[in-house]
């Protein structure tokens, strides 16, 4: 082992002194040296055309447009937001800031009526067709405003060459009157026959257990579960040109759909809203297990959260260990049905979110950002520098050129004639330096984050020497 390691060293020392006497100075040799520290890792091997939602923006004086790096998504509400049916209106006075940002789609909470009327978020749904336009559940509004206010929410996005999605709460329906159910032999909260819209009447036979059978891939709170199976519940959620997804999309004008808990139910579910009906679409399906994510975004036709980058990021850098962001995630697996996040209205653990929205808004996949990181907890001059870079830098394929417990950098490999990008995170409590191979030849780069001043330039073999501020970020691109 001696012996070998003196072998290395007089190795390094033979390119020190060979470099020294045929190059500008020793710096090239310290790049060769590097060299040897980590072997590249080519994440993705695809063309390089960025994530797309189906749907392109073309820029009208000076709206949001579609950008060489793709979207980025808004999560354009929080648990327990304010009751009181002024939410759509706060959203609404936001669409203009957030299009200017970057911001290219908004995600709303369930818009119709739900059991707890005023007061509900929304994920115990009595009737999908009221929006608060009728008295029910006792209120007209919504906790998040009336029928006509959404609407004009939906219309200022738009405007704004914006998407906007509903979250889809199909799994089970809550606020039902009790009925005699022939199925259990006993009195259910399953008879929605007299739900103030009049369209998609339920009864026990639409849910389970019935004619049909036991149950489905699960129930969830004890709510009755939709039995998907039974034509009059396929009739009204996506095929008839009246039904639920339908008139979302063609008479409210939602352009996709964020599913919640797709566990509770089969993938064939959603592909077959997704034939019939269409429009981007992203399934919440809670697990770390990449495989399990990936089978049911290829059944199910749909882009899912990636919920495996989610608990990586946790472990990485509030764990102390930026080794971990070797391993596998949704987005390294199938990027273009990824959807990246850090936080959301259900689960909020890491709590080094600077350094996890450096991560994603650099990386492939579709980041989300939550509004409350956003509106309200981070700085959100950073976020929107963050943004930009994604939007007009944050390209191609990822390869990642270096990690330790400390550090963590990876290169985005450019597309188009676009060059890219290399992001540089350091979870340590001093300043770093390394040595990179960027794709650059004799090109000067800079920080476009501003946390470093230097401005480089690549050699002949494209390798510089970049640095990270402690705890911090850097991310580096050919300065034009």
């Amino acid at each position: 082992m001696k012996n070998q390691n003196f072998k290395k060293y007089l190795l390094s020392a033979l390119l020190v002194g060979l470099y020294s006497c045929n190059s500008t100075d020793d710096l090239t040799a310290d790049s060769v040296v590097a060299a040897t520290q980590f072997k590249v890792i080519n994440v993705t091997n695809h063309d390089g055309k960025p994530f797309s939602t189906g749907k392109s923006a073309n820029s009208t004086n000076g709206r949001y447009a579609t950008n060489p790096g793709g979207g980025v998504m808004m999560q354009a509400f929080y648990w327990d937001v304010p009751a009181g049916g002024n939410w759509w209106n706060i959203i609404k006075g936001k669409i203009t800031a957030w299009s200017n940002a970057g911001i290219g789609s908004i995600w709303l909470p369930p818009v119709s009526k739900a059991q707890n009327g005023p007061f509900s978020m929304g994920y115990d749904p009595t009737d999908y067709f009221d929006f608060g336009n009728f008295n029910q559940n006792g209120t007209v509004e919504t906790r998040f405003g009336s029928r006509t206010e959404l609407e004009s929410l939906i219309t200022k996005v738009h405007s704004e060459n914006m998407q906007v999605y509903a979250d889809m709460v199909l799994n089970h329906n809550s606020g039902g009157q009790l009925e005699n159910n022939p199925f259990t032999g006993t009195q259910t909260y399953t008879n929605f026959t007299n739900v103030a819209s009049g369209k998609f009447k339920r009864t026990s036979a639409d849910f389970y257990k019935n004619a049909y059978g036991n149950n489905d891939e699960g129930a969830f709170g004890g709510f009755p579960d939709l039995a998907h199976v039974v034509p009059n519940v396929q009739d009204w959620l996506w095929k008839r040109a009246d039904g639920v997804g339908k008139y979302y999309k063609n008479t409210m004008k939602f352009d996709g759909w964020r599913f919640d808990y797709v566990k509770g139910f089969a993938p064939w579910v959603i592909n077959d809203w997704n034939a019939n009906v269409g429009g981007f679409s992203v399934g919440e399906l809670w697990d770390s297990n990449v495989n399990i994510l990936n089978d049911w975004a290829n059944a199910a036709n749909s882009s899912v959260f990636d919920f495996a980058c989610y608990y990586k990021m946790n472990d990485a850098f509030d764990g102390n260990n930026l080794n971990v962001l070797n391993d596998d995630m949704m987005w390294k697996r199938n990027p273009y049905k990824a959807v990246t996040f850090v936080s959301n209205h259900d689960t909020d653990e890491i709590s080094k979110k600077e350094l996890a929205y450096a991560y994603i808004l650099t990386h492939e996949g579709y980041p989300t950002i939550f509004y409350r990181d956003y509106e309200e907890w981070l700085n959100k001059t950073k976020l929107d520098n963050l943004i930009w870079i994604h939007n007009n830098k944050g390209t191609g394929t990822t390869s990642i050129l270096y990690t330790d417990n400390d550090e963590y950098i990876a290169r985005r490999n450019g597309y188009n004639g676009n060059p890219g990008l290399v992001v540089y995170i350091n979870n340590s409590s001093t300043w770093q330096e390394r040595w990179i191979q960027t794709n650059w030849i004799n090109a000067n780069i800079k920080d476009f984050t501003g946390n470093s001043s230097w401005t480089p330039t690549t050699q002949s073999d494209k390798w510089v020497k970049i640095q990270c501020p402690p705890n911090g970020y850097s991310i580096w691109s050919v300065n034009m």
